[in-house]
């Protein structure tokens, strides 16, 4: 075990982020105070949202037979509930409780489930597909360590993240929050130490310059096996 790996075994437990999710929802930090929930304008703007419903529509309609997707990560499933009937069965997952509460009393379809758990710490849902969009930024690296160590049972992983614009430093350490690495020039790579993700193929599939003029937000499709 390397140092590094040691390091994050370390980190002490409960992490941090289930409460500080609560907390943005809660607080309206994300805005959205017309809602109850409110995930951003990240899933929100039609110049950040539409590109994307449309690559990913692509991609499910490319087979044959459809695939059982797992959303990590869903939030207030303004996204995903475009995605659904694209898929041989959708599983939504956030940490937020009442969240998903609320997404199973407002999204209703027969292939569709939602489930309250911690992507870090609990097993993930079975399936092909696994979507994560705009949701490791806000991690810790211990918490994106044990997720990528699962992400590997998947045939493919579809990550977005909001990146900068410039060359800048990968993976650079974070509390896990409402914020992201762009106010320290940083961003994440799978890729990359100390994540170091195994994959057979990489795919960038769409960037998007946000209006507000602060980076990219860029969406990877990785083949697993």
């Amino acid at each position: 075990m390397n140092k590094k790996e040691n390091e994050i075994k370390k980190i002490k437990k409960p992490w941090p982020t289930k409460a500080a999710m609560e907390q943005v929802y809660e607080m309206n930090l994300w805005g959205g105070n017309n809602f109850q929930f409110y995930s951003g304008e990240g899933s929100h703007l039609p110049e950040i949202v539409n590109p994307y419903i449309d690559v990913i529509t692509s991609f499910l309609n490319s087979f044959k037979a459809p695939l059982n997707v797992c959303d990590l990560g869903c939030g207030d499933f303004n996204v995903g509930k475009e995605l659904v009937k694209h898929t041989k069965k959708y599983v939504a997952v956030d940490i937020v409780k009442k969240l998903i509460e609320h997404n199973k009393e407002t999204f209703k379809e027969e292939n569709l489930e939602f489930h309250c758990l911690d992507i870090a710490t609990d097993n993930l849902p079975v399936g092909d597909c696994a979507i994560l969009r705009q949701v490791l930024q806000h991690l810790s690296n211990a918490e994106i360590h044990r997720i990528v160590n699962k992400l590997a049972d998947f045939k493919y992983v579809i990550l977005t993240e909001h990146l900068p614009d410039v060359d800048f430093t990968a993976n650079k350490d974070i509390i896990s929050g409402q914020g992201n690495r762009i106010k320290i020039q940083s961003g994440i790579n799978l890729l990359e130490a100390p994540f170091n993700f195994k994959i057979i193929e990489e795919k960038q599939l769409l960037s998007v310059a946000p209006n507000n003029g602060k980076g990219i937000i860029v969406t990877t499709l990785y083949t697993i096996f």
